[in-house]
């Protein structure tokens, strides 16, 4: 079952209430998203209190230019990987000075895929600060839209229980 867009707003509204209390402010550099997280976030009236930039970062060479993921992450590890989130999350906190970033990068599908990576993998990091940030894998099933909803909803919460502990 596809997650809804009322799924996605009810979790973008959380994180927003969150931001907002904290008066903190967020960036996203998205890959296989496509800038959906940013869109969720910004579907709300008032979301310039809390969301400061979105980075749509969907080829290598946005990667390096706009976020300075090095050419050796990608080349190393590929642009689906832990180092190249975090340093995507480094790369959005550096360029925009929000104050919390989050990183996805995946194979949405519904090619693309191999072994090591099949289609669903997407890594995802949000952090402070290179030096604070968490990254985690996931692997989800269905379509192409279905696997970038579960992403963005994923992001959506993963940001929010980052912040409750900080």
């Amino acid at each position: 079952m596809s997650l809804t867009d009322e799924e996605l707003r009810e979790a973008a509204d959380s994180l927003a209430r969150v931001l907002i209390d904290r008066k903190q402010t967020i960036a996203t550099a998205e890959s296989c998203t496509g800038g959906w997280v940013a869109k969720v976030l910004t579907d709300r009236a008032g979301s310039s209190a809390y969301t400061l930039a979105g980075l749509v970062t969907y080829s290598n060479d946005a990667k390096r230019e706009l976020l300075g993921v090095t050419e050796a992450s990608l080349e190393n590890h590929g642009a689906v990987s832990e180092p190249v989130v975090r340093e995507m999350v480094a790369g959005a906190l550096a360029t925009t000075g929000a104050d919390v970033a989050v990183s996805i990068s995946g194979v949405a599908g519904p090619d693309g895929g191999t072994e090591d990576k099949p289609v669903g993998t997407v890594w995802f990091a949000w952090g402070n600060s290179p030096s604070d940030t968490e990254a985690v894998v996931e692997h989800f099933s269905g379509d192409r839209d279905e696997v970038r909803r579960q992403a963005v909803l994923f992001a959506l919460q993963g940001v929010e229980a980052y912040l409750a502990v900080r």
